[in-house]
């Protein structure tokens, strides 16, 4: 903590996704709240732009050291909560390695505005699904509930509140305030619901900030008791930044600078539109499997984010659209489900959200798709081997017009 810092509120961000176009407001916001703030993420700093995928979360991780207290581990950037810097900002009640032991600190304790308060974190059980399998190797979770009240059961007497950063969704997090009345306050994340808050469950308020740097929300200790809300982060226009973080903003504008390359004209049927990711989808699964000639194509709509796009695609476009760098691959069908193709696609919508095929409906006798090496590798009965493509490469192949005389 930096030196007569008087912490009075807590302000909490999530599902930020590496979006940095917002950086100058973001940044500085942040430091002027940062000494009468604990500032805390619900998780899923990382990931989700191009900034991410040219600077691998340097940016992220400089962000995160120099203006936050505590963090909760997401799906996304899970690895970087493993960094011995940020490990020791980060909480989570219910994360645990093979033996049980725990992979975080369970509770981070301070005082705000007098009172003794504990924060706590969870992740729940489809988000941390939602992890590449070879990063949450020998990791599991276990029930959100028992591990919260084990925590509390531990340490209800060396504190006055608990506030709880959950990275579940906020449909769970209702489920989570009923089960759990001796919580305060729970920062929702994961969800990315236009579902901000508050709303009390018995004496527990539930909050969610808006994503994507837009915006934040608040809790302060009011009475006995706490209020909470939602606010935004200021608009774009210029700021400057403290003299401390500037290297910082340069690094993002060098970074935003390069995202301006352009790429080729954008077709005329998704120019000046923001494409609909499942529109863009089918587009584009028809073309994989017309052009390679294949039974099936499988994806989820959770692989691209949709994107203003106008007369031309930058790279800072494609990379928003399709941030996550999954590379295509043929995948086998997992032995149970060759005879119950419906079951297979039921699995994989519980665990991987909405879903693009075709043919649709699936051919009977199928044994191998074309899909993603997150859904091969994480829930599908794994690759058999790459089809020499990244999903990228085609979502730009699919939105951009021949260049007349040369090639895309």
């Amino acid at each position: 903590m930096t030196r007569h810092r008087t912490v009075r509120q807590i302000v909490a961000t999530t599902d930020v996704h590496s979006s940095f176009d917002n950086a100058a407001p973001f940044l500085t916001h942040l430091r002027v709240l940062r000494p009468t703030s604990l500032i805390v993420d619900c998780g899923d700093f990382f990931e989700g732009s191009g900034y991410y995928r040219l600077a691998h979360g340097t940016v992220e991780r400089d962000i995160l050291l120099k203006l936050y207290d505590v963090l909760a581990p997401g799906n996304h950037g899970w690895p970087h909560h493993f960094e011995p810097e940020l490990h020791r900002l980060t909480v989570c009640a219910n994360a645990v390695d093979a033996t049980g032991q725990a992979l975080f600190r369970r509770l981070h304790t301070t005082r705000i505005a007098g009172r003794r308060v504990a924060i706590t974190a969870v992740i729940g059980q489809q988000a941390f699904n939602a992890i590449p399998a070879e990063h949450r190797a020998e990791h599991r979770v276990t029930d959100p509930v028992q591990a919260l009240r084990e925590v509390m059961l531990a340490h209800h007497h060396e504190v006055d509140d608990w506030v709880l950063l959950s990275h579940s969704g906020f449909d769970e997090d209702l489920k989570l305030a009923a089960a759990c009345p001796f919580l305060d306050v729970i920062f929702a994340g994961h969800c990315h619901s236009t579902r901000y808050g508050p709303v009390r469950v018995g004496d527990t308020l539930i909050v969610k900030g808006r994503e994507l740097t837009d915006g934040y929300a608040i809790a302060t200790p009011v009475g006995p008791g706490w209020g909470a809300g939602t606010t935004r982060f200021p608009d774009r226009t210029p700021t400057l930044v403290p003299a401390e973080l500037a290297p910082l903003e340069a690094k993002i504008g060098e970074l935003r600078q390069q995202l301006t390359a352009v790429l080729g004209p954008v077709t005329k049927t998704y120019r000046h539109r923001t494409p609909d990711r499942r529109d863009l989808l089918l587009d584009l699964a028809a073309r994989l499997r017309t052009g390679l000639g294949l039974d099936a194509v499988i994806l989820n709509e959770s692989v691209l984010r949709p994107v203003p796009l106008g007369d031309t695609l930058t790279l800072g476009d494609l990379l928003a659209i399709e941030p996550f760098d999954n590379q295509l691959v043929h995948a086998h069908v997992p032995e149970d489900f060759r005879q119950n193709l419906h079951g297979l696609l039921a699995h994989l919508t519980e665990r991987a959200g909405p879903l693009v095929t075709t043919p649709d409906p699936l051919p009977d006798g199928i044994t191998t798709v074309l899909t993603t090496d997150y859904l091969a590798d994480t829930y599908l009965a794994g690759r058999t081997h790459a089809a020499g493509l990244l999903l990228g490469q085609a979502v730009k192949h699919v939105l951009t017009a021949p260049v007349p005389g040369g090639t895309r």
